[in-house]
């Protein structure tokens, strides 16, 4: 019976400390949180194409959190942005920081591929821009047809790409959906903060860094 409670009271100090290095601890340090400078809530149509990302699991295949240059300098090199912080995602609920690398991390995709021609049209047939690209295509955003209605947009697509006689134009939610990857910015340099202050991230007016080419 000894034995047993001493397990029992082992056992219990136990979990009350997984319990406070796991989920107490990180929320003290990280409830605080401010948004940095320059990042901005997402508008409305942002919104919406953040869910039609939820909704294609686009994180399956791609991560939002480079890592630290000193554990993977290869994700600076690749222009994937510097190490992601904690106050980069004030406003992503939920957090969409994927843990696969099928495709390049999108942190800062916005910067790296800006055109919203090239993002449209790499939703509508990725090989047409990037040969050796095993991202699935997703013409179900796009309608086919024979002309341009008023008010509409056709793609404008590499040569050969889009079907004979026919013209590509992108749905609201494609359309929703590139506004939300032109969004994935982060140019802000991100500070440490001073030891004397409260957790959170200090930001800096100093330059961004330099825009490198973009990767599929």
């Amino acid at each position: 019976m000894e034995n047993e409670t001493k397990l029992a009271a082992g056992a219990m100090v136990t979990f009350a400390i997984a319990v406070s290095a796991l989920v107490i601890l990180p929320y003290i340090q990280e409830h605080d949180v401010k948004p940095p400078e320059g990042l901005k809530p997402y508008t409305s149509a942002e919104l919406r194409g953040r869910s039609v990302y939820i909704a294609n699991g686009c994180m399956y295949c791609h991560s939002q959190q480079p890592r630290s240059t000193s554990f993977s300098p290869a994700d600076a090199k690749r222009g994937w942005g510097r190490a992601s912080v904690p106050a980069d995602y004030v406003y992503d609920r939920p957090h969409l920081l994927g843990s696969m690398r099928t495709g390049p991390d999108l942190f800062n995709i916005g910067v790296r591929q800006p055109s919203k021609d090239w993002q449209l049209g790499h939703l509508y047939q990725p090989r047409a821009y990037v040969p050796e690209s095993i991202m699935p295509s997703y013409p179900y955003l796009f309608d086919v047809k024979d002309k341009v209605d008023p008010g509409e947009e056709a793609l404008n697509l590499p040569p050969g790409t889009a079907p004979v006689g026919k013209v590509v134009v992108p749905t609201p939610e494609a359309q929703d959906l590139v506004k939300y990857l032109q969004a994935l910015k982060r140019e802000y340099p991100i500070l440490p903060p001073e030891p004397h202050e409260a957790t959170g991230a200090k930001t800096s007016s100093a330059p961004s860094a330099e825009k490198s080419a973009p990767a599929s």
